[in-house]
């Protein structure tokens, strides 16, 4: 989570447009982790079918796009405010369900999400947007929202990807952007970009092949009370670095939006209910609120 938080940074200081930045995150990513299943002998037994490649491929073009529009919106609004609002993937997860599943949502649920996204009224700052208000702002803080729906849609197809090794799953997802993104990619902006590689190599194989690497492993030795709270490192080390390295900070109305995101996200992670019980209940009564449907992984 310290890594994911400082994915920004990196982003931002390769100076490269956001589809540059993704195809080679894409690309040295693909050669990291590709090297880490060969030694790891993961092609020998890979569960692939071809509906599980199916889906593997259509996950990996909700997630090369939701990187691209995350990305474009750290320059138009800042690394703090997309992270933020971001985090609001969740949530996309438990209304997908409800859509696409017929998953029972209840009024806890449903209170979490109302409260969520009046966090995020806040943290976007409508009425003075830190001293970027404008379309381009307003524009980012819809990129970011629309990140968190295409990782919310990436969260769904894995849970039908669980005879699948994550690391091939993640594999598959970046050998997937690399031909997507080529026609979009300015090969030319990359001419005598020098330390900007660095950078770039960087997003590939320390934010996405040892950062998944890391992130998988704990998955299997951390309960999801453990992993929903650590998830929020994230967005607080995005915010300390966004502020240690460029100056960015939160207003005092934005910082109001953050704990109610942060607090909404552990109430639909763990099932807390927010709101009073609406009657009573006899002894054995059992017709509590369904249990909630597990959220996805952080990044």
């Amino acid at each position: 989570m310290v890594l994911s938080g400082t994915l920004g940074v990196f982003v931002v200081e390769s100076g490269q447009p956001s589809f540059n930045v993704v195809f080679f995150r894409c690309v040295f990513g693909a050669v990291a982790l590709a090297a880490y299943c060969l030694a790891r002998g993961l092609f020998k037994h890979h569960n692939f079918t071809r509906r599980t490649f199916a889906l593997a491929v259509l996950g990996g073009v909700c997630i090369v796009f939701n990187w691209v529009l995350l990305f474009s919106s750290y320059t138009k609004t800042s690394i703090s405010v997309a992270t933020v609002v971001y985090h609001t993937q969740p949530f996309y997860v438990v209304i997908l369900g409800l859509v696409l599943f017929k998953e029972r949502l209840n009024r806890h649920q449903a209170g979490w999400i109302v409260l969520a996204f009046l966090g995020v009224l806040l943290v976007a700052d409508l009425t003075s947007a830190d001293g970027k208000k404008g379309d381009a702002y307003f524009v980012g803080v819809g990129q970011a929202l629309l990140a968190a729906l295409l990782y919310a849609f990436a969260t769904v197809i894995a849970k039908h990807l669980k005879s699948v090794r994550p690391e091939l799953t993640a594999l598959t997802q970046v050998l997937v952007g690399i031909p997507l993104l080529l026609p979009f990619t300015a090969l030319g902006r990359t001419a005598g970009l020098g330390a900007g590689w660095a950078w770039l190599v960087g997003l590939g194989v320390i934010h996405t092949c040892v950062m998944y690497i890391l992130l998988y492993a704990s998955y299997q030795k951390l309960p999801t009370a453990k992993i929903a709270v650590l998830s929020f490192v994230y967005p607080a080390v995005a915010i300390l670095a966004d502020f240690t390295v460029y100056g960015h900070h939160i207003t005092l109305l934005q910082a109001l939006g953050v704990p109610l995101i942060v607090v909404a996200g552990l109430g639909v992670n763990l099932g807390w209910r927010l709101l009073p019980a609406g009657g009573r209940r006899t002894p054995g009564d059992k017709t509590a609120a369904p249990a909630l449907t597990r959220i996805g992984e952080p990044r």
